[in-house]
């Protein structure tokens, strides 16, 4: 596993804007997957040809691929990825026994 990428790590895709679909969707160019991809994004007026950052969580690794949750599941070369946060299990408050009575 190069990079130190695991299971549950928050990662970001640097995808190329294709053109805007409709006035909320926006059809993105994903390094390194085949397919077409679109996204809802109200909020900015991005123009073809920009940068996007796209982010979500690793759910599966396999050699140099990623899949990754971007809310649909996107298999990716492990280059394109940036890792923006780690996995850190939740921590057990009370313990898995009871104490003996």
């Amino acid at each position: 596993m190069p990079k130190g990428f695991r299971i549950g790590d928050e990662v970001a895709i640097t995808a190329t804007v294709r053109r805007r679909v409709t006035e909320d969707r926006v059809s993105v160019s994903i390094p390194s997957y085949g397919f077409p991809h679109s996204i809802i994004d109200k909020k900015s007026k991005v123009k073809r040809g920009q940068p996007i950052e796209l982010v979500g969580d690793i759910t599966h690794i396999d050699a140099e691929w990623v899949t990754v949750n971007l809310g649909v599941p996107v298999t990716v070369n492990m280059d394109t990825l940036r890792l923006m946060a780690t996995y850190v299990p939740p921590k057990r408050k009370t313990p898995l026994m009871d104490k003996p009575t």
